[in-house]
């Protein structure tokens, strides 16, 4: 009887729990995408980090997929954004540098070559993500940075129902910056001393209450941790008191002329990583709190890597080198986290490479909706990894014309399976790195395995011309 009795039970859980999954599966997919500016690969507490406090983060980690091996398709935020809103990477969409840098007619640094010309703006010729979502149903909304273009280019123009804070800027300088008033005209500011990352978060929660029972996309982009360094205080004055209590201090090397911090310590950045993840929480909590996280896609994402030898250097991407604007690894590679309800194993690790074109046709994917080739033609769909399945993305490329303003000059690059080569266009010189065996790209392999670095440059090279990649040019009197 016993027996009877347990197999009874546990037949209806099954059943239970079977039909809850097979309901969740017959509702429209939501999606959550967080999109943070300039967070480095190791700047969260899942992704090794024991100085900045993520807990909200960590929790999507151990609830969905990590990615170890995402990438950028930019060392710089807006060509990535580009790439993500069109799944194209930004050699074809022509945005290969951030928008307001100088174009070539207006260089005045010092420098062996003249920067390529760039588009300042995400045309609307270009399909974009809430564009392809909106055709099916989709209520999109949008918060934060945008950085693609001038007013007639920002996200209402560009399929997003609602823009809470995106323009033309790349930075919150206007007002108070990182607190209210803003000076924002796409966000009406708040009261005296509000935090900017908690009101983003609170108008997405907002934009979810009011759409709860239909397909949307909540696209989160926060402005933070792009500089101005600027921290609440009560959370800069709790990493000043651990950053004593573990007895840290800065330490630096070097990146060519450049000086990098190694190691993890700036207790105003620290804050604002925290601020960061507290309203990650608060958008995941109203998930949970509304009973829609079991049909609701979560992803979180960075735009380039973690700046650190520039502008206050303010983070360390170690065991990685360098950091944003250059073609290093810690340039490019991204913390990224994927949750997709009953599909991925929560807690899972994945360590096949993918890139920010690729975010387009996955979440179609997802959503069951059909694939627009034309439009995300450099996106490749990774649900299969998501199911963990195998899955060889092919190479994916590079291609930065421009001279930052992190010491990085003009490059490109091609990762194809361990192998990474990067070409400085200044000289022609290749770097080869086997990434397997050397992640710290410390060890140049291109004159040891010459082969190999002919097979990828000519690769890179045919890249270059198929997607219509501009090429800096050698100034006049050099």
């Amino acid at each position: 009887m016993r027996r009877f009795t347990f197999a009874l039970t546990a037949l209806l859980l099954a059943l239970t729990f079977g039909t809850s999954s097979a309901q969740a599966a017959d509702k429209p997919t939501n999606f959550v995408f967080f999109l943070v500016d300039d967070l480095g690969w190791t700047d969260l507490g899942c992704y090794g980090s024991t100085f900045y406090d993520t807990p909200n983060v960590n929790k999507l980690a151990a609830t969905g997929m990590k990615f170890t091996s995402a990438y950028a398709a930019c060392p710089v935020c807006s060509p990535t954004r580009g790439s993500i809103m069109t799944g194209r990477y930004p050699t074809r969409i022509g945005i290969t540098d951030y928008i307001g840098a100088a174009q070539p007619n207006r260089w005045r640094r010092k420098t062996k070559l003249l920067p390529a010309p760039y588009n300042p703006k995400l045309d609307h010729k270009e399909t974009t993500l809430a564009e392809a979502l909106k055709g099916h149903g989709y209520a999109t909304f949008f918060a934060g940075k945008w950085h693609l273009g001038s007013e007639k280019f920002w996200p209402e123009h560009q399929g997003f129902d609602v823009n809470m804070g995106g323009i033309d800027r790349g930075g919150p300088y206007g007002g108070k910056k990182y607190f209210s008033p803003y000076g924002n005209p796409r966000l009406k500011d708040g009261p005296p001393g509000e935090h900017l990352p908690d009101r983003l978060a609170k108008e997405a929660v907002k934009f979810i209450e009011q759409n709860k029972d239909k397909p949307f996309l909540t696209y989160i982009s926060f402005y933070s941790v792009h500089t101005p360094l600027i921290s609440r205080d009560d959370l800069k004055q709790k990493y000043l008191a651990k950053k004593k209590k573990l007895g840290l201090e800065a330490k630096w090397g070097h990146e060519r002329a450049r000086k990098v911090r190694l190691v993890q310590e700036h207790a105003v950045y620290a804050g604002m990583v925290e601020a960061m993840d507290l309203a990650v929480g608060k958008v995941l909590n109203k998930l949970d709190e509304l009973g829609i996280a079991d049909n609701t896609v979560v992803i979180f994402m960075s735009d380039n890597g973690g700046l650190s030898t520039s502008e206050g250097h303010p983070t360390s991407n170690l065991p990685l080198r360098a950091g944003k604007g250059w073609m290093y690894e810690g340039g490019i590679r991204e913390p990224m986290i994927v949750r997709w309800p009953n599909v991925t194993k929560p807690g899972s690790v994945c360590d096949q490479y993918v890139t920010s074109t690729d975010f387009f046709p996955t979440m179609l994917d997802m959503a069951d909706l059909p694939a627009m080739p034309k439009a995300h033609v450099d996106g490749v769909s990774f649900t299969r990894l998501l199911k963990g399945e195998p899955m060889d993305r092919g190479p994916i490329y590079w291609h930065y014309p421009h001279y930052g303003n992190q010491g990085g000059a003009p490059s490109g690059a091609v990762r194809d399976g361990d192998w990474k080569l990067i070409e400085w266009y200044e000289d022609g010189s290749l770097e080869l790195f086997n990434l397997k065996n050397d992640l710290g790209e410390k060890t140049n392999l291109a004159k040891q395995h010459s082969d190999k670095a002919k097979a990828l440059h000519a690769k890179l090279a045919s890249w270059r011309k198929a997607t219509g990649a501009k090429m800096p040019t050698v100034k006049p009197g050099q």
